[in-house]
């Protein structure tokens, strides 16, 4: 019997890094809001410096990995949660997912030619100009023996934050603000997202009984209260979300404490990449024997994963089994 993928001897030596307080979850009392603060720390620079990409890809990465943990933390599953843009851009596909356990990866496929061509006419691109015309896709993967729960929408807006809002906006009808960052300083890459959510109120008067006049108190008052969570998040600056030095119990503190702030129990983030030699020996095992024999060079087959840039080598006769 194989070893499972976390036993496997075989798997890369990958860093071992986690952020203890990755994502703090929060809310306001008595308003219909709740919120994540994702801060990555060190791990957005471990995540984005394994690949060599252009710095405005990488920026565009570590806004990705930010708003990924910042929306799995919200869900109750097992698996993965994903989010996937293609487009037509120079930045052709982008793969961002965490896991139930706070994961990350991550992986861009970049069309270099296309990039240089941008960043010579606009050195500080758009988002949008980045993948171009296209989909988002946000997904559920909770293993192959459930269904996968998927949501798409065409890329609109200028910004990563912009086109989330379009999804929640058109997909699931849930008003979300979203502030994302990403940025290399003096002690490398670093990415947050600060994401507020308007929830369902409580209910109404006894029995759950309104009046039109009561009900549309409420609804007003909390139309307010939506609207001036929205007002203090704007205040945020992106050299506070990038801070590890500003603790986020004090900057959630700083934009919240007039508004009945209560912090959640803090969840971690980690390097998460999934690869093992004995998951890609089981791919390669399904290959006809032709393709193998297509796919070796010198007698080795070489695979890559694209998370984690690693190489992993096989021995032609280790793979596949060849006709007597």
């Amino acid at each position: 019997m194989d070893a499972p993928a976390f036993l496997d001897r075989d798997r890369p030596a990958v860093p071992d890094v986690v952020v203890p307080g990755g994502v703090t979850p929060f809310y306001l009392g008595g308003r219909p809001v709740r919120g994540r603060l994702v801060r990555l720390g060190r791990l957005a620079d471990v995540l984005l410096t394994r690949h060599e990409n252009a710095p405005v890809v990488s920026a565009l990465g570590g806004k990705a990995l930010a708003l990924v943990a910042a929306l799995a933390s919200a869900l109750k599953f097992q698996g993965s949660f994903s989010l996937q843009i293609k487009g037509d851009g120079p930045v052709g596909m982008l793969l961002a997912d965490c896991t139930d356990t706070g994961g990350l990866r991550f992986y861009a496929r970049t069309d270099e030619k296309a990039l240089e061509a941008l960043l010579a006419t606009d050195p500080a691109p758009t988002d949008r100009l980045l993948t171009g015309a296209g989909y988002l896709a946000l997904t559920v993967d909770q293993g192959p023996d459930t269904d996968r729960h998927q949501g798409i929408v065409e890329i609109t807006g200028d910004t990563l934050a912009d086109m989330a809002m379009h999804y929640f906006d058109t997909s699931e009808q849930h008003a979300c603000k979203i502030m994302l960052a990403a940025c290399k300083g003096p002690e490398g890459w670093r990415a947050g997202a600060l994401i507020l959510e308007r929830i369902a109120h409580g209910g109404g008067v006894e029995d759950g009984v309104q009046d039109a006049e009561t009900r549309d108190a409420l609804d007003e008052h909390e139309e307010d209260s939506w609207q001036t969570a929205c007002v203090l998040a704007a205040t945020l600056t992106e050299d506070e979300l990038l801070d590890d030095a500003l603790p986020p119990a004090t900057l959630l503190h700083r934009l919240f404490h007039e508004e009945s702030l209560k912090l959640g129990q803090p969840r971690a983030l980690a390097y998460g990449c999934r690869c093992s030699r004995a998951k890609l020996s089981d791919i390669l095992a399904r290959f006809p024997q032709d393709d193998l024999d297509h796919m070796a060079e010198d007698g080795q087959i070489t695979m890559k994963c694209e998370f984690c840039n690693h190489d992993f080598h096989f021995g032609r006769d280790e793979v596949g089994t060849r006709p007597a």
